[in-house]
């Protein structure tokens, strides 16, 4: 069966403020999707629900067959769901291998075992290690994580999610705080994760010119609700989205 990843009806209200009001939609495998709209629109507060950071006032979240609305974030992660964060999660006094394959182990089900300390275990270092190698880390990979920097760092974040093989990656403005030169480089691998047709991506990202290059499919929250979804040049070009959302005024263009 196809794994697809669903929210009914999704709310979340703080006091009398409805920050995600009764959100409604399918993710399916082999689809970027980002997730748009204004500063306090309720994107990150939607991904924080998905993820498990959040638990809803009303509504459920459906994904592989089953609900898993009340289950911990750490239970959705075993599940298949994998998250970076804006701000990196990261263990940052051990070395940059050292926390791939840590999330290497953890998906292959290995617990510490006194009589076979892990660097014995050559599988999971030469899995930690092409994971690394993929994400332009190989040659960083005994460098304290703290000792990265902010772009690096994020490269391991995302490393880590490829590490724990989830069904669902999900992005929340992995190119904040980087430099020119960095942002191309996590770009390039959020491209190469699309290549997988199995996997579901989602995004978080305010830089229009990054999900023009990545999204499948757009969808526009806007005081919690949803208020657009389609295919990026239609999203785009409409006019309720480019005057409300993205800051254009009518007749101009989204260049």
């Amino acid at each position: 069966m196809t794994c697809t990843l669903e929210t009914r009806d999704l709310t979340i209200r703080f006091g009398g403020h409805v920050a995600v009001n009764s959100v409604s939609c399918t993710f399916r495998p082999g689809e970027l999707t980002a997730i748009v709209g204004p500063n306090g629109a309720g994107k990150t507060t939607y991904f924080n629900l998905i993820s498990g950071q959040l638990r809803p006032t009303n509504g459920s979240i459906l994904f592989d067959g089953g609900d898993i609305t009340q289950l911990s974030a750490p239970l959705r992660t075993r599940a298949g769901l994998g998250r970076a964060f804006q701000l990196t999660n990261l263990f940052p006094n051990l070395s940059v291998e050292e926390n791939v394959r840590l999330a290497v182990q953890s998906a292959s089900g290995v617990h510490y075992d006194m009589l076979r300390p892990w660097m014995m275990r050559k599988d999971l270092i030469a899995r930690a290690d092409a994971i690394l190698d993929k994400v332009a880390l190989g040659s960083r990979r005994s460098v304290a994580a703290t000792a990265l920097s902010h772009g690096d760092q994020r490269k391991l974040e995302v490393a880590l999610m490829m590490a724990l093989e989830p069904k669902v990656f999900m992005f929340d403005e992995p190119t904040a705080g980087m430099s020119i030169d960095e942002v191309p480089v996590v770009l390039n691998l959020i491209g190469q994760l699309k290549r997988d047709a199995s996997k579901i991506i989602l995004l978080v990202e305010h830089k229009m010119d990054v999900v023009r290059s990545l999204a499948d499919r757009i969808i526009v929250l806007h005081n919690g609700q949803l208020v657009a979804d389609g295919k990026p040049a239609e999203v785009i070009a409409s006019p309720i989205v480019q005057e409300a959302y993205l800051g254009i005024a009518p007749g101009k263009s989204a260049a």
